[in-house]
């Protein structure tokens, strides 16, 4: 690493985060470790870890994905979790990765195939994205599956965990699956990881997909104003929602450097077009970091030494920030980390925190720390 600019992985964080959910929430069979998008930004390195925790399966979004962490993984079980081009299967098949069926066309296809292949039937309860919607059209699928083509899980996605809205996506996903025989199905799983908490294990489940969870957020965001408090209190009790008991902690962490000081005179400017102008004389840090590396960036503040400092200027590979004497060249500087949270950093950016952490480009190497 030449550029000081990189983001450190706690691997022992992301361990302990598997261990305290499987802790908490024992009932399941299959703790499926969603790894898509690079591991939510953290680097697919990051799955070692998650295994030691006790994640037992992994799922994808692609099959791109499914066969970069085969590459690293030769024997864990991966799904793909969006359906793929029938022209496709034969890879899958081939690198045992198991396939979403979400039509009675592609299965149709697919048994004209005769490739061997595990399949996962995904039911549209109301997200209107992915899945079937048809009860005998998923009676259909399940009555025809063969030695070939093994039904190894049937899930769902649901929009919410609590309300109407997961009443009525429960009842969907039961009445779509009325016809089958979910006890037979070896892996059934509903609940992802903003939705585990929030409402009783469904008793057909056997699995449960862990996705931004693992990497150390809850459904329990911080409170940011008395509205939103409030809101919160009336809706946990019209919905009886119940507190996080998770302790989860945030492995992510956004560093760069110092990398130039300098002096600038009143009613200077700052970057092109005058991005910045200087209402008295000032001191300035230069920081080798900028858009192409973290598209989110934005004019809040970094951190140096605890401190927080305003970023006056944003450019592609730099950004500018205003200090004070404190500031020493080569000082390590916190994008986000201990003393600006993941949260902080996307509630600045008016985003949440799944853009955050994808929005840091792999052009910044991720750094993996592990005490064993």
């Amino acid at each position: 690493m030449y550029r000081k600019t990189y983001v450190e992985i706690d691997g022992n964080v992301l361990e302990n985060n598997i261990k305290d959910i499987k802790s908490k929430y024992s009932n399941y069979k299959y703790y499926i470790g969603v790894v898509k998008a690079n591991c939510y930004s953290h680097g697919f390195e990051s799955i070692k870890y998650l295994i030691k925790g006790g994640i037992n399966y992994l799922a994808t979004s692609s099959l791109e994905e499914a066969l970069e962490v085969r590459g690293i993984d030769s024997k864990i079980p991966i799904l793909i979790l969006e359906p793929i081009h029938t022209e496709d299967v034969r890879v899958a098949s081939e690198n045992n990765i198991s396939i979403t069926i979400d039509s009675i066309d592609m299965f149709k296809e697919l048994l004209e195939m005769n490739l061997k292949v595990k399949i996962h039937l995904k039911i549209d309860s109301g997200m209107n994205r992915f899945g079937l919607k048809d009860k005998n059209e998923a009676k259909y699928i399940c009555d025809n599956c063969n030695k070939n083509i093994v039904l190894e899980g049937v899930f769902t996605q649901l929009a919410s965990g609590i309300g109407i809205t997961y009443v009525e996506q429960k009842n969907n996903f039961e009445s779509i699956t009325s016809l089958i025989d979910l006890k037979k199905i070896p892996i059934v799983h509903v609940d992802r990881s903003l939705t585990l908490e929030q409402h009783d294990k469904l008793p057909y489940t056997t699995g449960v997909r862990l996705g931004i969870a693992m990497y150390g957020f809850n459904k329990q965001a911080p409170i940011i104003s008395w509205k939103r408090k409030l809101y919160n209190k009336i809706m946990r009790k019209k919905n009886n929602f119940v507190p996080s008991i998770l302790d989860l902690k945030t492995a992510f962490k956004f560093y760069t450097e110092v990398i130039e000081i300098k002096k600038i005179k009143k009613g200077s400017s700052i970057g092109y077009k005058g991005m910045y102008d200087a209402k008295e004389d000032k001191l300035i840090a230069i920081l080798p970091v900028g858009f192409a590396d973290y598209s989110h960036i934005n004019t809040s503040y970094v951190a140096i030494n605890k401190k927080k400092y305003p970023i006056v200027a944003i450019n592609m590979d730099v950004i500018t920030v205003v200090v004070d004497s404190n500031v020493k060249l080569y000082d390590k500087v916190e994008i986000f980390g201990d003393t600006i949270s993941i949260r902080t950093a996307s509630r600045l950016a008016h985003e949440n925190v799944y853009k955050t952490l994808t929005s840091v480009t792999t052009r910044v190497p991720r750094i993996y720390k592990y005490d064993k």
